[in-house]
């Protein structure tokens, strides 16, 4: 386990503020952070405490209890170490705080996740009043609330990320009331598996028709996919004839040959999908036969004669020739094609390169199409002197010795097979040179018994078959002096040319120099110009480059180790810059940078990175330079540069669950091409190293129980399951244990099927795709027998540290959704309490407020009339119930005619009985549920209008005039009886037939209130009570004395509750 790289500072704090500390360590495996305040660990988190996963933790509100010096503590399995203390000083409040602009101190950084991984954005603030942090999206997108919640006071989390969560997520914190905030935003990259935008369609052509293409475009988010063409299932390398450029495929001049099914194959890290489309070739049934009898014979180092015999079939239609030939080694080389005339069998291809395999093919031409494709025959060209020498480099091992190195010569210019180099060397000071020959696999040798701190010149020559090429020039190197005992041995040096002026100068010390280094001296000069001032490069330093140099020149670079005694053995080594590009060469575009660049991290310190290889027409060797740094980086001299010759790379010395952005780009001959698109890609995180935090257990039924935890501390460390253990005590001496998985966004489970009297222990590990974590301490769960009395049966919680806790703390937190449907459902309930309430009252108004109908003047007045008691429990009514109906017995009253009030019916009766009103009409009110029925009961001439109200034994009657002819006296009194109990009801909704109301009239009872019924039974007497006299109005009293002797018998409603 190394050193802290990050550990807590001190901070002072403002009472009611915010503190924050960090803390970061390099291990393998990962180190398990915790937190510790004064030398005692941090008590769980609080709704002021918070632990992210990166290893921070957060303190809102700041007490003074919080004060004390903070650590954070890694744990792995071998080792424990313990961070520097870090005060938390509290400043007690004033008691008029001044105002602070919001600001954020921790804000989010850029993430890039795979689809449902989970995603943390800290957002940590600061500020006077207290911010308030809210999170938005930069494209006005709303947040996906089903996935989305808020971690302590800010931090947002996102689970399950989809495509869709794409985007720049913006942290605001806003005072309070005010306009002041302040804005941190990040970027969330979800990679998601390819797929086509345009898929190729299906074609049918001619043959040696011009051109032909497919496009299959492939798309997917940031990652780009890797697009490769098939033909019937085989890969297609580029030639002249066919070229693919990523999404598109061209074909030149058909042949019969390319009738196929080309499939177009696109993947990434995440998947990969295919297209295809068929390839119809349609042959004429008259074209010519194939050229027959192709044979070549071999000229020079770089001519080959080609000749062959006209078609067997319809040759007097062929009307041109074509010759199509290519080098036969290695892939995606160049297709050339040259047209002859019908009128020749023969030509000589004079532009080949030397020591090199071509094949050749022919075709017929006739004016409806051509032939198909002769034979293939292959041939050698002759190989030819070297065309340049190799470049050397000179290091000394001891003061007598010179130590020559040499890298084979390119195959474009060593023509043949090497057989042979000779190397020369002299003093600087004499012309007689000594020369040894050696074989041409040799690449090294060592010159012995030279003069110590001498100035030698050296060069060498290479040989074909063919003979010896052109020398190199002369390179100097001098020799160590003989008192150098202790100076730093020669570095082995490296140098390689990017482009036509700059070349990059690479070296590294040899594992036996023991002795000390301070730094290194670099020397270059241009062959035959004075060598100028060194460049001073740190110990640390092993790469360099050099720009600005002249294009085809041959320059000589030195490079020396030094200490604070002396300077160490040099390392001489020579390099030719290439030649630019020409003025005519500049019209034609740099080569395409590489492409379908792809990562895969491999551990949670390694990538392995892939990429294609552009098509360009040039078979010249490519190298390329891979960039990778960390996102987000602000130091450039920390930016990895890597050099490779292959289309793949393994980059190692990675930090874990990091987030790397990388570029390639090529250098072929004298060009270098753009930097490819930047690829984001993240190291795998480190394996958890230690248990998950705060296991607590609560029994909430007497068989289930619910376990909860917190994630293991890890700065880079993420959790994809959770690993849950329970069995009973004798179960887990018998190591019989039950498994639960869970995924690593829960921190929950429940434990079903407990058996009652038995004690469970639980331990809890997390895990990742790199590894699996150690296990959590055991916490025990004792299960009370169903026979145990109540007090034993209530829900208890246990938890990793055995410490009991009180019932308040017993209950399991709500979270935000659950909050948020308790909120919903009690305002719902509220709601629905406040309609009841304002309906009762409008109800209650209505009646009260209702205006009474008015009565026309002169109606006869009602004669007095007496009230027979049904029973004797209905005893005398008291003047002050009288008295509350008797607003409501007044609208009822209409001349001779009586209105049921109550709210049943409409009914109106008078002397002679029910009325059957014409054209009655259905009115509706507000909030009220009020039907006026009608009776059909034909009208009835009565000599006087009497109604009889019976509300227990209380009589109302109504005393007037006579309504008949002057002088008539009446002969009867009709009488009803309505019951004033339960008024509130009498107003319920219209057509009620069975309701058991009293006092509520039906359809049905019309009839039964047109018969006359006797009226035998004694009453119990009640107080007097008469009402105001209005003038024309009748008078409406409670009387004890008898019904009028003339009058009828009343008639009576039903019971209630019987029709």
């Amino acid at each position: 386990m190394s050193a802290f790289e990050v550990q807590p500072h001190p901070t002072e704090v403002h009472e009611g503020g915010v503190a924050r500390f960090a803390c970061k360590i390099s291990a393998n495996p990962p180190a398990v952070i915790t937190w510790e305040v004064n030398r005692t660990a941090l008590p769980a988190a609080t709704d002021r405490i918070t632990a992210l996963p990166s290893g921070v933790l957060q303190i809102y509100n700041v007490q003074q209890k919080d004060a004390g010096n903070y650590r954070c503590v890694a744990t792995s399995v071998a080792n424990r170490r313990k961070s520097a203390e870090a005060g938390l000083s509290v400043v007690a409040a004033s008691a008029t705080q001044p105002f602070h602009k919001p600001a954020i101190i921790a804000g989010p950084q850029n993430t890039t996740a795979s689809l449902h991984q989970t995603v943390v954005f800290e957002c940590m603030a600061t500020g006077q009043p207290r911010p308030i942090v809210s999170w938005s999206r930069l494209d006005h997108k709303s947040i996906d609330v089903f996935n989305t919640r808020v971690l302590g006071n800010g931090n947002l989390m996102i689970s399950d990320v989809k495509v869709q969560h794409s985007g720049v997520y913006v942290c605001r914190a806003t005072i309070p009331g005010t306009r002041n905030f302040t804005t941190a935003m990040a970027t969330l990259v979800v990679l998601a598996p390819p797929s086509f935008v345009e898929r190729p369609e299906s074609l049918t052509r001619p043959p040696h028709m011009a051109l032909l293409r497919f496009y299959a475009r492939a798309g997917g988010v940031i990652l780009a996919p890797r697009v490769t063409w098939l033909k019937n299932g085989r890969k297609i390398h580029s030639n002249g004839r066919i070229k693919m450029y990523n999404s598109k495929l061209v074909i030149n001049q058909i042949i019969p040959e390319d009738d196929a099914i080309y499939q177009c194959l696109a993947e990434n890290s995440l998947g990969s999908l295919l297209a295809r489309a068929r390839l119809t070739v349609v042959l004429s049934e008259d074209r010519p036969s194939a050229p027959c009898n192709v044979h070549a014979e071999t000229m020079s180092s770089s001519a080959i004669l080609l000749a062959w015999e006209r078609p067997l079939y319809n040759s007097d239609k062929v009307i041109a020739y074509s010759v199509h030939y290519m080098k036969a080694e290695g892939l995606n080389n160049e297709e050339y094609q040259v047209v002859l005339g019908n009128d020749t069998t023969h030509y000589i291809i004079d532009d080949l390169e030397p020591a090199s395999n071509y094949t050749f093919y022919i075709v017929a031409y006739m004016p409806m199409g051509a032939s198909q494709m002769s034979d293939h025959v292959t041939q050698h060209t002759l190989e030819d002197v070297p065309l340049r020498a190799p470049e050397i480099s000179l290091t000394s091992q001891s003061p007598t010795d010179i130590l020559t190195s040499w890298l084979p010569i390119p195959a474009k210019y060593r023509r043949g097979q090497v057989v042979s180099f000779r190397l020369s060397f002299r003093r600087s000071t004499e012309s007689a040179v000594q020369g040894v020959e050696l074989p041409g696999s040799t690449y090294e040798y060592l010159l012995r018994n030279l003069n110590p701190d001498t100035v030698y010149l050296v060069r060498i020559t290479a040989a074909t078959r063919v003979g010896w090429g052109e020398a190199s020039l002369w390179t100097s190197h001098r020799t160590p002096k003989a008192t150098s005992v202790r100076a730093p041995k020669s570095p082995e040096l490296r140098l390689e040319p990017l482009n036509c002026t700059t070349i990059t100068v690479k070296w590294q010390q040899g594992l036996g120099d023991t002795a000390t280094i301070q730094g290194y001296k670099l020397y270059y000069k241009e062959e035959g110009q004075l060598e100028g001032p060194p460049i001073l490069l740190d110990a640390s330093i092993l790469t360099h480059t050099v720009s600005g140099l002249d294009p085809r020149r041959k320059y000589h670079v030195r490079l020396l180790a030094y200490n604070s005694l002396e300077e160490g053995y040099q390392a001489d080594q020579t390099v030719s810059t290439p030649g630019c590009v020409s003025v005519r060469d500049r019209l034609v575009p740099p080569p395409p940078p590489p492409h379908h660049l792809y990562a895969k991290a491999n551990t949670s310190s390694a990538v392995y990175l892939h990429w294609g290889r552009p098509a360009f027409t040039s078979a010249q060797d490519i190298n390329y330079t891979v960039r990778c740094n960390p996102v987000g980086l602000q130091n450039a001299s920390l930016v990895l540069y890597l050099q490779t010759s292959e289309t793949h790379l393994l980059i190692q010395g990675l930090e874990p669950n990091t987030k790397y952005e990388f570029a390639v780009r090529l250098h072929v001959d004298q060009l270098s091409s753009p930097w490819s698109p930047v690829l984001y890609h993240t190291t795998l995180p480190e394996a958890p190293s230690g248990p998950p935090l705060g296991v607590k257990v609560t029994l909430i039924e007497e068989d289930t129980a619910l376990v909860s935890w917190k994630p293991p501390d890890g700065e880079r460390m993420v959790v994809s399951r959770y690993t849950i253990l329970y069995a009973s005590r004798k179960a887990w001496i018998a190591g019989e244990w039950q498994v639960l998985y869970r995924e690593g966004t829960m921190t929950m489970a429940l434990l079903e099927h407990l058996l009652a009297g038995n004690i469970y222990v639980i331990q809890i590990a997390a895990s990742n795709e790199v590894g699996e974590g150690p296990f959590s301490s055991a916490v025990e769960l004792a299960v009370s027998p169903k026979e145990a009395s109540e007090s034993n049966q209530r829900p208890k919680r246990l938890d990793s540290a055995g410490a009991p806790e009180t019932a308040s703390s017993g209950y399991y937190p709500l979270d935000q959704k659950s909050m948020t449907g308790i909120i919903a459902g009690v305002c719902i309930a509220l709601t629905c309490i406040l309609l009841c309430v304002l309906i009762l009252i409008y109800r209650s108004k209505a009646r009260k407020t209702s205006a009474p109908k008015s009565l026309p003047q002169g109606s006869d007045p009602l004669s007095r009339s007496s009230l027979s008691s049904g029973g004797a429990g209905e005893g005398a009514k008291s003047a002050e119930g009288i008295a509350e109906n008797e607003e409501a017995l007044l609208p009822m009253m209409e001349g001779s005619n009586f209105l049921d009030a109550k709210g049943g019916t409409d009914l109106i009766i008078n002397s002679y009985g029910p009325i059957t009103k014409a054209n009655s009409k259905r009115k509706w009110v507000f909030f009220q549920d009020l039907k006026k029925g009608q009776l059909g009961e034909p009208q009835r001439q009565r000599d006087k209008a009497t109604c009889l109200y019976q509300a227990d034994t209380a009589v109302l009657f109504a005393e007037g005039q006579p309504c008949g002819p002057a002088g008539q006296q009446p002969s009867h009194q009709v009488a009803y009886d309505v019951v004033v109990a339960d008024t509130e009801h009498s107003a319920n909704s219209e057509g009620s037939h069975d309701t058991g109301d009293s006092g509520r009239f039906s359809h049905e009872s019309s009839e039964e209130l047109a018969l006359p019924i006797d009226a035998g039974a004694s009453s119990a007497p009640s107080a007097p009570w008469e009402g105001p006299a209005v003038p024309g109005q009748p008078v409406l009293r409670a009387s004890k004395e008898p019904p009028d002797q003339r009058a009828p018998s009343p008639l009576r409603l039903p019971p209630p509750g019987q029709n």
